[in-house]
């Protein structure tokens, strides 16, 4: 079984891509399997197999503790290590190829406790890949492309998996996209727009972190995916082959 962990910020169209590439998967002939992590979503576009909400109440959290939602989902978090056992034997009866991870909405929660990086860590898989969102309606921005280029690398670091950044909801921003795309490969284009931001402090500031996540080698080409039309889905699997299963897919 390869596990596939799909991070982001909140909106930028992770339960989406889970749900496209459990489509995928399954018109390749191969066996995939999601998990829904976040405790706290409401509904999905898709029909989990596994569901940490069987494990975990936000509700009942809320009311036995009195806590806020805020709160609840903190003590969630960290309760999905606690289940981590139970979880792993349910996905060794499902077996499957592919184990699609829909991570909870608020990324900071799943990557930045301690929980998190447990569980990346302890699942139980031949191997692993993470993907890390970028919402292309607010990336258009070359100063926000720079902002979450740096959360990407922050997750990275905190998950310590290989991880393929994809540009989500492509479709919205059709004339931007050759730009933004533009920027993830080529600091000179990312730079070059930068100059053109009024803010000069903060166009300088931009640079400067730009600069640094090309040296620290966190810079990587985004893959453009549209949820819609499905477009980009093939270099994704073909990415994710590469890191899984040194570039071979699992077909039926």
């Amino acid at each position: 079984m390869f596990a596939v962990f799909v991070t982001g910020t909140a909106g930028s169209g992770k339960s989406l891509l889970t749900s496209k590439l459990m489509q995928w998967y399954n018109d390749l002939g191969a066996y995939p399997a999601c998990l829904n992590l976040d405790p706290g979503v409401v509904s999905l576009p898709y029909e989990p197999d596994l569901d940490v909400r069987d494990y975990i109440d936000i509700n009942d959290l809320m009311a036995n503790h009195h806590l806020g939602p805020n709160g609840s989902l903190v003590v969630a978090s960290d309760m999905i290590a606690a289940r981590l056992a139970e979880l792993q034997n349910e996905i060794d009866v499902l077996n499957p190829d592919y184990l699609i991870i829909d991570t909870p909405g608020q990324i900071e929660l799943f990557a930045f406790r301690a929980s998190g990086p447990y569980f990346v860590s302890n699942l139980q898989a031949e191997g692993k890949a993470a993907i890390f969102a970028f919402d292309a309606a607010v990336v258009s921005n070359p100063i926000n492309f720079v902002s979450i280029s740096l959360l990407a690398a922050s997750v990275r670091l905190r998950l310590k998996t290989a991880q393929i950044n994809v540009l989500t909801k492509t479709d919205l921003v059709p004339e931007k996209l050759r730009e933004i795309l533009g920027w993830s490969s080529s600091i000179a284009s990312l730079e070059s727009a930068l100059d053109q931001e009024k803010n000069g402090e903060y166009s300088l500031l931009s640079k400067d972190l730009a600069r640094a996540i090309v040296r620290g080698g966190f810079a990587h080409t985004l893959i453009g995916v549209s949820g819609l039309t499905m477009s980009g889905l093939v270099n994704l699997s073909a990415a994710l082959a590469r890191i899984l299963n040194q570039g071979e897919e699992v077909t039926g």
